[in-house]
């Protein structure tokens, strides 16, 4: 077994040049743009680098947002991103070394902004730097996501200037954490095999995968009422992460609202089980994807993604996909021999799948199924292998399903050595349990005395395979008989 499995599937993620077109065409980060080329020697901005008051119309009125009741608050909150990201350059008022008759004094502490060195990058640069770029608006919008709504910020600015969260009854750490949670979860769903993939998820589902307990039956009506307040929660916070392409949001029914505060309790919101679309659907977009990996790879999180072990070694390879769902193994595997002969890939795989340690049965076994992959003109490089006892059994197999002549016959010896291998590597994959029992049942139907000579077989699992195998055949004499099989290979032993 490999010492460190992933914690996560592997993602399949497009290339880096198409979730550059799509982070472009966000339309927050397009929004930026537009106020970042705006920006000159008039723009006034105060000291935050936020534009001032007077300036808001004019910025919503370029966006298309005039008429829009929200437009000034959108065309902020872009002016900001663009900020932030480098798209603008605030220039402070007591940098400015120009002449004492200079107007400044007019706008009291404002200062300007001009179009900073970013834009260029973004409307020239490599995808790369695109990405980079957009992950900052990213962090910008995630942050406005986990802010808490305020009527009067002022009024709780301290002398010191700081906010006092006390008595705005927020927890700063404690929002993004959450909000990460349900990134994490909806990640999650995402690309694991049987999820909805790029379907979209129920916000109840999402909800509650953060709130109930996973041991618990029926949910109480207080974790109900937890889970409503969290889908209300979270109606907000993917409103306000749309715009920047991380996910498709599909908000919840404005007429729930009403029929909730109609029977006076606004965070119990009456479930229709007809139309779960009602209470908000979300998913990630495959920009998404790639910015919530981003953000749990700068977490530490192991996070695999597809085509990251191209230009690896054949062991890094085997180690690698040993736990990767079949689909996603296989297309690792189908782009790692995309840059390799086929007789120098089949050399490298068979000198990677040899060895006594835990993870080399199923490293063997992931080799087989890469070389299967491999065409007709690796047969000399697994005809190189048929007397090695590791390798033997898989060789003649690779060969056999080739149709190739002149196979020798393997000892007995080598056969068993081969069937305790590839129970080991079944075991450690833990697949499917009935396929393992279809295996074993397999294998002692169709060798007499199967037990007999398994228990003598110089294979470092054998005790261990054993006892599986006595666990799992169906046949409960066969069964007894792996016990006792197991049993005299640990006193061999």
């Amino acid at each position: 077994m490999a010492p460190d499995r992933p914690t996560l599937p592997p993602v399949r993620l497009r290339a880096d040049a198409e979730l550059a077109r799509d982070a472009l065409a966000a339309p927050l980060l397009t929004r930026a743009v537009r106020l970042a080329r705006w920006a000159g020697p008039d723009t006034r901005v105060g000291a935050g680098g936020e534009l001032v008051d007077e300036q808001l119309p004019a910025a919503a009125e370029l966006l298309g947002l005039a008429d829009d009741e929200d437009g000034e608050a959108y065309a902020s909150e872009a002016w900001r991103v663009a900020v932030d990201t480098g798209l603008v350059e605030v220039e402070d008022p007591a940098d400015d070394t120009g002449s004492e008759g200079s107007d400044d004094s007019a706008d009291g502490d404002a200062g300007t902004a001009r179009p900073g060195a970013n834009l260029a990058l973004l409307t020239g640069g490599s995808p790369h730097d695109v990405l980079s770029i957009w992950l900052d608006a990213l962090e910008t919008v995630f942050a406005d996501a986990t802010a808490p709504y305020v009527d009067d910020l002022e009024a709780l600015v301290g002398e010191d200037g700081t906010i006092d969260f006390e008595t705005l009854d927020w927890d700063p750490e404690g929002e993004a954490d959450f909000l990460e949670g349900v990134l994490g979860n909806l990640y999650l769903l995402t690309v694991s095999e049987g999820g909805p993939g790029e379907g979209p998820v129920p916000l109840p589902a999402l909800a509650a995968s953060m709130v109930v307990p996973d041991d618990m039956g029926e949910p109480t009506d207080d974790v109900l009422e937890q889970v409503s307040d969290a889908m209300m929660r979270l109606d907000e916070q993917f409103r306000i992460l749309e715009p920047i392409g991380l996910v498709a949001y599909a908000p919840v029914d404005e007429a729930l609202m009403v029929e909730a505060g109609a029977e006076g309790a606004a965070s119990e919101v009456p479930f229709d089980e007809e139309d779960v679309s009602r209470y908000g659907m979300v998913r990630l977009t495959p920009l998404g994807l790639y910015g919530v990996r981003a953000r749990m790879l700068e977490a530490g999180l192991v996070v695999p993604a597809v085509g990251e072990l191209a230009d690896k070694g054949a062991e890094v390879l085997l180690d690698g996909i040993a736990h990767y769902p079949q689909e996603a193994a296989r297309a690792e595997t189908t782009g790692w021999l995309a840059g390799r002969e086929a007789p120098a890939a089949a050399r490298e795989l068979l000198d990677a799948a040899r060895g006594s340690d835990p993870g080399a049965p199923l490293r063997r076994l992931h080799a087989q199924q890469a070389l299967s992959l491999v065409g007709p003109d690796a047969e000399p490089a697994v005809r190189e292998v048929l007397d090695d006892r590791e390798l033997g059994g898989l060789a003649r197999v690779w060969l056999a399903e080739r149709g190739a002549a002149d196979i020798p016959a393997p000892p007995e010896s080598m056969i068993f050595w081969l069937a305790v291998d590839t129970i080991a590597a079944h075991l450690d994959a833990e697949g499917d349990p009935e396929e393992l029992q279809d295996l074993i049942q397999g294998l002692t139907a169709g060798h007499g005395g199967f037990f007999e000579a398994a228990w003598r077989v110089d294979h470092p699992a054998t005790a261990d395979v054993l006892d599986a195998m006595g666990r799992l055949h169906p046949d409960k004499p066969s069964a007894k008989e792996a016990r006792k099989a197991a049993f005299k290979a640990r006193s061999r032993a």
